[in-house]
């Protein structure tokens, strides 16, 4: 199968599964555990917990990754054995082994990944662990405490509404009476969510849906659960960003056009029911919009503009490289089509561009908050700088490349702990895809990312990289990466312009 019909199977896929393509999770396995024994799939979500833990006792990543996700599958299995479910001979050893791991993964640790509302999570996680466990009790993690949690906690208990990136971490803040689940079911597109707010009204005539949601995700992925669900705009913009960007032929179907269109809206566009409209899937599907010839005024981004740069949404703290590049692709890419606003958004480009370029760390590269990878916020501002920040930003985009080429490893791969399709993929399109003309040295190190993307056993076997309440993979997303990447080498392999297929 070549990759324009690979290319289009995917499509098809985004219009069969409207709800997305995720990773199971971890995390929202063991909240589910403890929230909803009686949800079908259960004794699955245990025996997939105690299949994924790990040699040393812990669940997920390396560097500061494991703590969130250990907490959940320990204290998840700790409940499973308070309630006597199960075998003993697998939990108890399991759960020993998680207590242990845990302790000087709290204790050591002071510097842990910038993760959606992790100041939340682990302070829950540990009261809760610590409820099943005699003394000594575990530690917080140097630095972090119970404030943030405990005002959240006061705020719902009062009767308030919480803004709605809280109702994602539900499960962890309490009261849930002034929250209401979507049409579909879901609260804040989050597993565990919406089985906190279903455990605390199981007899409420309104939970049906809830419940009716649950069942089906957890049917979908027999048993475990992934961390957001569903991710329609989000997975569709992307993936359709990546393949056209690219020059990928592909057929997109109009009415996925359309409903990128309507889903965007004075506020912009949430990733999925149940959350809150965020710059980067208003961006990102504001410019797969102008690609597909469809250009939709970025109106809507002036709401997360704070006159620096764009948060994601309002309240965010810290801010995000990814984000801010993938505003200046949106406003960029109206511009080119629509030549009469130019004017009209020139100093925002230009500030966010500047914005971007002062980020750039002394080794040429970008770090992001919503991705473990430096190579997806490495990509991510070379590809906006490159095509819509101007010959000012050449200097930074051929730093970044330099970066690239000196940390390829020798089997052709990059990734920041092992060699991965996908950061390879990503090394491969800054190398080649924007910006000033790659030289030979750029061609020969994308031709080795190639031969290694073929001959890695399993492409669809993507590791989870991107960021939510623990690291969870968006798989279409990183397939669509994976196949714009080998595209974008071949036509440069053949002596193809880069743009020759261009949408």
């Amino acid at each position: 199968m070549n990759l324009s019909e690979q290319a289009g199977l995917l499509v098809g896929e985004l219009m069969a599964k409207p709800w997305g393509q995720v990773s199971p999770s971890v995390y929202e396995t063991g909240r589910l555990v403890t929230l909803a024994p009686d949800l079908a799939g259960h004794r699955e979500r245990v025996a997939y917990l105690l299949a994924g833990q790990r040699g040393d006792g812990a669940w997920g990543a390396p560097d500061g990754y494991a703590l969130v996700p250990t907490l959940s599958a320990t204290e998840a299995l700790l409940t499973a054995v308070a309630r006597g479910e199960g075998d003993p001979g697998a939990l108890l050893p399991a759960v020993k082994a998680g207590l242990e791991a845990l302790r000087p993964m709290l204790a050591e640790a002071s510097d842990l990944p910038d993760t959606p509302a992790i100041e939340l999570i682990v302070p829950a996680l540990v009261r809760l662990v610590n409820d099943h466990v005699d003394e000594p009790p575990l530690p917080l993690p140097p630095g972090m405490d119970t404030t943030r949690l405990g005002r959240v906690r006061r705020l719902l208990e009062s009767g308030g509404e919480p803004p709605q990136k809280v109702q994602h971490v539900l499960e962890v803040v309490g009261a849930t009476g002034a929250v209401r689940p979507t049409p579909i079911g879901t609260v804040g597109a989050s597993p565990a969510a919406t089985a906190a707010w279903l455990s605390a009204r199981p007899e409420d005539e309104g939970a049906g849906p809830a419940r009716h949601h649950l069942e089906a995700v957890a049917l979908r992925y027999g048993g475990p659960v992934p961390v957001g669900l569903p991710i329609t705009v989000f997975e569709r913009a992307w993936v359709l960003s990546w393949l056209l960007r690219a020059g990928v032929p592909v057929d997109v179907p109009p009415e996925m056009a359309a409903d990128l269109r309507a889903a965007i809206g004075p506020e912009g566009t949430p990733a999925g029911a149940g959350l809150p409209a965020d710059a980067d899937t208003t961006s990102v599907a504001l410019y797969a919009l102008a690609l597909l010839g469809v250009p939709y005024e970025p109106l809507s981004l002036a709401a997360f503009d704070t006159g620096a740069h764009f948060c994601t949404w309002q309240g965010e703290d810290g801010s995000s490289v990814s984000v801010n590049a993938h505003v200046l692709d949106a406003l960029g890419q109206y511009t080119r089509a629509r030549p009469a606003a130019a004017q009209a958004y020139r100093a925002r480009i230009e500030r966010v561009a500047r914005w971007l370029a002062e980020r750039q760390r002394p080794d040429g590269s970008w770090s992001d908050r919503w991705h473990a990878s430096p190579y997806y916020a490495t990509l991510s501002c070379v590809l906006a700088l490159g095509e819509f920040g101007g010959p000012r930003y050449a200097e930074a985009v051929l730093r970044a490349r330099e970066w690239i080429l000196s940390t390829q490893r020798a089997d052709g791969s990059w990734g920041r702990w092992a060699g991965r399709p996908e950061e390879t993929a990503y090394g491969m399109q800054a190398l080649l895809l924007s910006g000033p003309e790659p030289d030979e040295r750029c061609e020969r190190a994308a031709r080795r990312g190639y031969e290694y993307l073929i001959r890695s056993a399993n492409l669809s076997d993507y590791p989870p990289l991107w960021h939510d309440k623990e690291l969870y993979s968006p798989t279409a997303i990183v397939r669509a990466a994976v196949i714009a990447a080998q595209h974008v080498t071949k036509c440069h392999t053949e002596g193809n312009s880069r743009y020759e297929n261009r949408t």
